[in-house]
């Protein structure tokens, strides 16, 4: 799961380090509210699901910041 976080791929697919941090921080804050995984969690943590539905195109930092604007 790790390798992943370093994966100048999935850094670039949210628009670089910043965004995938807010993002991360974001979505793993809902999981830990109970927000239902979009993935097959398996014995992940919930920052390795988090990870995975980044990696999957599951989430993205589009979604983040509609559902930002939402809560506003």
């Amino acid at each position: 799961m790790i390798e992943l976080l370093k994966d100048e791929d999935l850094i670039n697919k949210v628009g670089g380090r910043f965004r995938l941090t807010a993002l991360i921080q974001k979505r793993w804050r809902e999981l830990l509210l109970g927000a239902r995984p979009m993935i097959e969690p398996g014995d992940m943590t919930p920052l390795e699901i988090v990870v995975q539905e980044i990696h999957e195109g599951k989430i993205g930092y589009k979604d983040a910041e509609m559902a930002g604007a939402a809560d506003e």
